[in-house]
């Protein structure tokens, strides 16, 4: 797997790997939303958690684990997602680290970059791709199945977040051999916008 930083781009959305230039924009749509932030991640990047979090995902993307992008429509930043934890040799990344601003859940955004980031990785030699999603986030959970992923079951007491709570952890993935089935399907979704 020889997995890329690089622009991905479809008639809806727009994915720049994530720089300098998309922080301000990136730190205003993190804020449209701090009640989300509390509740669902395992990260903080709102209000005064935003220079800590760019940090974590800037060094994440520097050491060769992550590749992150800003979320563009219309020519703003309307929020992130990456790969993490990028394992070349087993052919397989975790896409993650992914919070759209309010604007921007529940239409095209998602299922666009999605779409994107999948056939980036499928294109570059992946077997596997996964999801790693709170147990509380119905709305996120329903949207992964949604795309097309199969969730593999849950880890319990897998992480503790940065307010403390102990997460458990469903775990989605969409394999190789899948990928043209889930494709289909997210075009034939996305043709209805």
């Amino acid at each position: 797997m020889q997995l890329e930083p690089g622009v991905l781009e479809n008639r809806l959305v727009r994915l720049e790997p994530l720089a300098d230039r998309h922080r301000e924009g990136l730190r205003a749509a993190c804020d449209a939303d701090p009640e989300l932030w509390e509740r669902l991640y395992s990260f903080a990047m709102h209000g005064a958690h935003f220079e800590a979090g760019w940090a974590w995902l800037t060094g994440e993307v520097a050491a060769g684990r992550a590749i992150a992008f800003a979320v563009m429509t219309e020519g703003r930043c309307r929020g992130m997602t990456s790969f993490l934890a990028i394992e070349a040799p087993h052919a397989k990344a975790e896409i993650g680290a992914t919070y759209y601003e309010p604007s921007a859940r529940g239409g095209p955004v998602n299922p666009a970059a999605k779409r994107l980031l999948l056939d980036h990785a499928f294109a570059a030699g992946a077997r596997r791709i996964y999801l790693h999603v709170d147990a509380l986030n119905a709305r996120s959970r329903a949207a992964v199945l949604k795309l097309g992923a199969v969730q593999e079951g849950m880890l319990r007491h897998d992480r503790v977040v940065w307010t403390g709570r102990i997460r458990d952890t469903v775990v989605f993935s969409v394999l190789a051999g899948e990928w043209p089935k889930v494709r289909a399907g997210l075009d034939a979704r996305l043709a209805g916008y």
